[in-house]
């Protein structure tokens, strides 16, 4: 993928940058090109290797139409949750390190969903932050709307996703349920039943 100047992208775990130029730089004996990074969050410059753009995620800022498909996914009530803190970790952190935004969702769909039922450790509390921070500002520019307008579309988004996880999982209780007490009721009535004397050898 190739950007021009004046193309807004996105810099994994940065945010939002502005592309302001593209130059090449002689560095020990080798000319490379660089794309100069404007990052909107803190107005700081990053210097980007043209030949490194895959390497480090950096891609360009979502479209209007896929906003509405990131909004979507913020409620749609799939959320993935390991138990065991190591393994969630690692797997939260590689989804960030991605740059995707659809993958950023996810992983504040999962903290978000574990926050409110107990205590995140400091370092998922500031992954937590970092990915709304960024899901945030990006559609933000994207939609040309009010941060405050974001937050709380975002916020309800993610109500209802734990709005339809919750009815989920009743109904899933609720179907273990009658399929239990439907087995019970079936050995009960074998139980029952009448057994047929065993026919004598004449």
């Amino acid at each position: 993928m190739t950007f021009q100047v004046g193309d807004k992208v996105i810099y994994p775990n940065h945010g939002l940058g502005i592309v302001e130029r593209i130059e090449e730089k002689t560095i020990l004996g080798t000319t490379c090109g660089f794309f100069h990074l404007r990052i909107v969050a803190n107005d700081t410059t990053v210097l980007v290797p043209v030949a490194n753009i895959d390497g480090v995620g950096l891609r360009k800022a979502i479209s209007d139409e896929e906003v509405d498909r990131l909004f979507t996914q913020l409620s749609d009530g799939k959320i993935d949750n390991h138990q065991n803190w190591k393994g969630r970790f690692k797997d939260n952190s590689d989804k960030m390190r991605t740059g995707s935004i659809y993958d950023m969702a996810d992983v504040l769909k999962s903290l978000t969903f574990l926050s409110k039922s107990k205590s995140l450790s400091f370092r998922e509390k500031r992954m937590l932050d970092r990915a709304k921070e960024l899901i945030i500002s990006e559609i933000t520019d994207v939609m040309r709307q009010k941060r405050e307008e974001v937050e709380s579309q975002v916020d309800r988004a993610l109500e209802r996703c734990f709005v339809v996880k919750a009815r989920n999982i009743a109904r899933a209780t609720a179907r273990a349920k009658t399929a239990k007490t439907t087995a019970v009721k079936a050995m009960a009535a074998a139980a029952a039943a009448p057994r047929r004397p065993a026919a004598r050898a004449s």
